[in-house]
């Protein structure tokens, strides 16, 4: 057994050693694993109030019935008293004072049960705002890192280390610089052409033959 335990304990620890790496690694991962657990212990809270609820509503039974008993026992035994019958006047008080005792006993843990119930209910409530302010800060971080991390790609698409501008984004430049002087020159290459087959077409006749 002791072997069994160092094997378990060894692999318990490597298995938090890998965990706590991976979570320095992730830290938003790590945060959203840590809220589902809290989650899932809220929910556990929940149901234990729930319960405790029907403890009380069972203390309250219980309260009701001895009292009840302890009501009628007191007739009962009055009742006898008036008519002589000594035993069961005796009977009756007996009975009477144990169910008075349960009755008294019950009542102080009605009022217990409704004094936790009301700290646990604080508590519990305390405790969803909590949770709800982490995920408000869990959002917050994600927004965070979600910025940081595009920025980061954009800067990276952008600029290299050094600051300068990307080598493909300056080759792309000149390259449209290329297209668009091309262009423009072929434009102009095109009108200056079509100007003069106009002009020379519109020249009367003896220029034209002066011309050659």
């Amino acid at each position: 057994m002791n072997l069994f335990t160092r094997i378990k304990q060894s692999i318990s620890a490597d298995l938090h050693h890998m965990l706590d790496r991976k979570e320095q690694q992730n830290p938003i991962a790590a945060l959203n694993h840590y809220l589902r657990q809290s989650e899932q212990e809220k929910d556990k809270v929940r149901t234990l109030i729930d319960r405790q609820y029907r403890l009380k509503e069972e203390f309250a039974r219980e309260y009701r019935h001895a009292k009840e008993l302890a009501d009628k026992r007191l007739e009962q035994a009055s009742i006898a008293k008036k008519a002589g019958e000594e035993e069961l006047h005796t009977f009756a008080m007996k009975e009477y004072e144990d169910y008075q005792s349960r009755t008294e006993r019950m009542k102080v843990l009605v009022e217990e049960s409704a004094q936790q119930l009301e700290a646990l209910e604080g508590k519990y409530e305390e405790m969803k705002h909590k949770l709800k302010d982490m995920h408000v800060r869990r959002m917050e971080l994600m927004g965070r890192e979600n910025v940081a991390r595009t920025t980061y790609r954009l800067n990276k698409v952008i600029a290299d280390g050094s600051g300068k501008q990307s080598s493909r984004f300056t080759e792309m430049e000149q390259y449209i610089d290329g297209l668009e002087r091309n262009v423009n020159q072929s434009y102009e290459h095109h009108t200056f052409d079509s100007k003069m087959a106009k002009f020379d077409k519109d020249r009367p006749v003896d220029d034209q033959a002066e011309a050659y």
